[in-house]
């Protein structure tokens, strides 16, 4: 049984009092829960097939048409009705909620793609023809993941440059200071835009450019905290003590400053999410054909007779956005030192 501090019972217990962040919590964890098992939820291919006796996971691994009795070496085609009959004749199969994974095109549409949303695709197709829930499903995944890995990144660096200038300050923090407002004054947007043709487009490719900009965010915050905090008494009595400058920001300070990092960490994370949508929208983001909630609001863009496509894009980006909006106003709520109710 894990024995929390006092003071992280009474952060927790103000997260708690704070209705609408908690409940968000809980519906973006199960969100998430379910994004990153899509492989499970939205595939082409079999969760599993038993054949002969022999149990097989073809959403694992890839498996010959020769293993199921059939003539090629090749993958096997699960959604061919021929080697569905070879399977079903001495094994099972069983599918996925969704047969269609992000790539997955349904050439058995009803009508031209888009196609509007049937039994068989529920929120209706692409204009590709590939299924509008898997690719949400997937996206949503892409996105979140992306977006954490863009803040725990940006926040390292940006804590660790802020820690530094306040630390030390006198000319460090003066020179650190104006190259830090040069570099932020410069039009991100643009060399975004130019990072972005230049290079071919990525997953850490677009984590890599974003960070370039996205870690200034957070040295204000903590320049200011271990500004305050180097001529407090206790950090002045542990350097009177011969402790080391590594170790007073390390054991100190830190703790102090990780504080406000913390209630920034959601908005930073909405504010990644948002800006790998933008490039996704224009066409600069993830490589063609990828999972991307952006890529699906420029063909709800693009395909003003198919409400479905746009529609579905901006109320994902939307519930997303506001689960995390008001898990961090939680967040910020238990970190206040003013609230200490219990």
């Amino acid at each position: 049984m894990l024995d929390f501090s006092p003071i992280t019972r009474r952060r927790w217990a103000q997260f708690k009092a704070n209705k609408r962040g908690y409940w968000s919590l809980w519906i973006f964890l199960i969100l998430l829960v379910m994004a990153l098992c899509a492989n499970v939820i939205a595939n082409s291919k079999p969760i599993l097939v038993t054949y002969q006796g022999s149990i097989y996971t073809p959403f694992l691994k890839s498996y010959p048409e020769t293993t199921f009795g059939g003539d090629f070496e090749t993958e096997t085609d699960y959604r061919d009705p021929y080697v569905q009959e070879l399977i079903e004749k001495d094994g099972t199969i069983i599918w996925p909620p969704v047969r269609y994974s992000y790539d997955t095109i349904n050439y058995n549409l009803p009508t031209p793609a888009p196609s509007a949303p049937t039994s068989d695709n529920l929120l209706g197709t692409d204009d590709q023809g590939r299924d509008v829930v898997a690719r949400v499903l997937y996206g949503f995944r892409i996105s979140v993941l992306f977006g954490l890995a863009l803040t725990i990144f940006s926040s390292l660096i940006g804590v660790t440059a802020g820690a530094f200038q306040g630390f030390y300050g006198g000319k460090v923090d003066l020179i650190a200071q104006r190259v830090i407002e040069i570099w932020s004054s410069l039009p991100s947007l643009y060399i975004l835009i130019i990072f972005s043709a230049m290079f071919v487009p990525g997953f850490w490719t677009l984590l890599l450019i974003l960070l370039l900009f996205s870690w200034t965010h957070l040295v204000d915050v903590v320049r200011a905290e271990f500004l305050r905090a180097r001529s407090l008494d206790y950090v002045r009595a542990a350097r009177a003590l011969g402790v080391g400058n590594f170790t007073l920001m390390r054991r100190h300070i830190l703790p102090n400053a990780v504080v406000a990092t913390l209630t920034m960490m959601p908005f930073i994370l909405t504010g990644s999410i948002t800006a790998l949508t933008s490039l996704d929208f224009l066409g600069l983001g993830l490589p063609p054909g990828s999972a991307s909630l952006g890529e699906l609001l420029a063909q709800g863009k693009n395909n003003i007779e198919a409400p479905w496509l746009g529609g579905t894009a901006f109320f994902s980006l939307a519930i997303m956005l506001t689960l995390l909006t008001f898990i961090g106003e939680a967040v910020r709520d238990a970190f206040d030192p003013r609230k200490t109710k219990l």
